[in-house]
Parts: structure tokens; C-alpha cells; sequence
């Protein structure tokens, strides 16, 4: 049920950034962070994406928790079936600050939900049973024209509901197609989107 929770948690909060989407025009180039804005919780504090993808039969998203040859262990009836057809993912971005240089920092969040019940050239379905949850997070502070200073810690890959226990011979484990990481960098971000 925490599971549950935290997935509906995250699913909003992905959601939220969209109904708050705020338009610029070109006047408000020259607009100054530091002459309006609240301290703290400023107007604009969240920023991101949600993307939902869809993976056609025999082009199933391989998380790595499953062998490739997972269907020598039992055919259509292989307990490990988790390569997934749909996926949920999303970025959320917060700056809590509005004012002052605190204004720069921001922390982040970054799910991907898996969905599906496939193994490789042997069972390809449209079954949406959850496989689990791949997500980092971390902090980040802008430094000038267009980079960012970020450390991000991605996590072990959780499994959901009765994928959660050893699935057989054909299991590879939690650490899903990356493992568990810490990393510090810097992004540069350049150019600006046509809508």
C-alpha cells in the first residue's frame, strides 16, 4: 500500500507543473527575479515533464532485471517476465527560493514507472501488471549562463506487488540497467524552445 502511495504521490506531483504552466513573452526578457518575487515558495518554484511511452511487440523496454533468454525457463509461463511495454516518466524540478542566491538552488525527482508481462520471443502481451520503479533525485545550483552544478543519487530499481520476491533462474536482481549511483556534474542548457 506505501508503494501505492508513493506512486500517486509522484504521479501528481508530475501533473502539477503542467495546470501551473506560465507563458514569457519576449517583454519579459529583462524581467528581474529579485524585485517581486516571494522568498520563499516564489510563483514559478516548479518545473517538468511527465512522458508516457509505448513499446511495440519485439521492441520491449529491457530493464535488466530478466535474462535475455528468460523463456528457456518456462516458455510462456516464465516466472520472469518483466520486460515492459509502457512507461511512465517524469522530471520535477523545485526552487524554493525567490529571492537573493538561494534562488539558484533546486532539487529534483525522477521516476520511471515500468508496466508489462513479456519475455523475448516467446510471450509478447499487452498486459498492463506493474514491474516497479527506477528514480533518482538530487540538488542542484545554477552558476551562470546556462550551468548547473548537480550531484544526483539514482537508486536501485524497486519492484512492485508479487515481482518483488526471486522469479526463478532466468532473475537477474534489483540493479536494473544502471545499479546504484552517485554522480557530481555540471549541465549546460542553450538555445530556447518554439512553441
Amino acid at each position: 500500500m506505501k508503494q501505492w502511495a508513493w506512486i500517486l504521490a509522484v504521479s501528481v506531483l508530475s501533473i502539477l507543473p503542467l495546470a501551473g504552466a506560465q507563458s514569457t513573452n519576449s517583454s519579459d526578457v529583462s524581467y528581474n527575479h529579485d524585485s517581486g518575487d516571494r522568498m520563499f515558495f516564489p510563483h514559478d518554484m516548479f518545473w517538468g515533464w511527465a512522458q508516457f511511452d509505448l513499446a511495440p511487440p519485439h521492441n520491449e523496454i529491457d530493464p535488466n532485471l530478466c535474462a535475455g533468454n528468460a523463456g528457456q525457463y518456462g516458455g510462456v509461463n516464465a516466472p520472469c517476465s518483466m520486460f515492459a511495454r509502457y512507461m511512465l516518466s517524469g522530471m520535477l524540478e523545485v526552487r524554493p527560493f525567490g529571492r537573493g542566491q538561494l534562488r539558484r538552488f533546486m532539487v529534483f525527482g525522477a521516476p520511471s514507472f515500468l508496466f508489462g508481462k513479456n519475455v523475448p520471443q516467446t510471450l509478447y502481451t499487452w498486459s498492463p501488471d506493474a514491474i516497479g520503479i527506477e528514480h533518482s533525485w538530487g540538488a542542484g545550483i545554477y552558476i551562470a549562463k546556462g550551468f548547473e552544478f548537480r550531484i544526483t543519487q539514482h537508486f536501485l530499481f524497486d519492484r512492485l506487488g508479487a515481482r518483488d520476491t526471486n522469479l526463478g533462474v532466468a532473475d537477474l536482481g534489483n540493479n536494473g540497467p544502471w545499479g546504484r549511483y552517485a554522480t557530481v556534474g555540471v549541465r549546460k542548457s542553450f538555445g530556447t524552445r518554439r512553441w
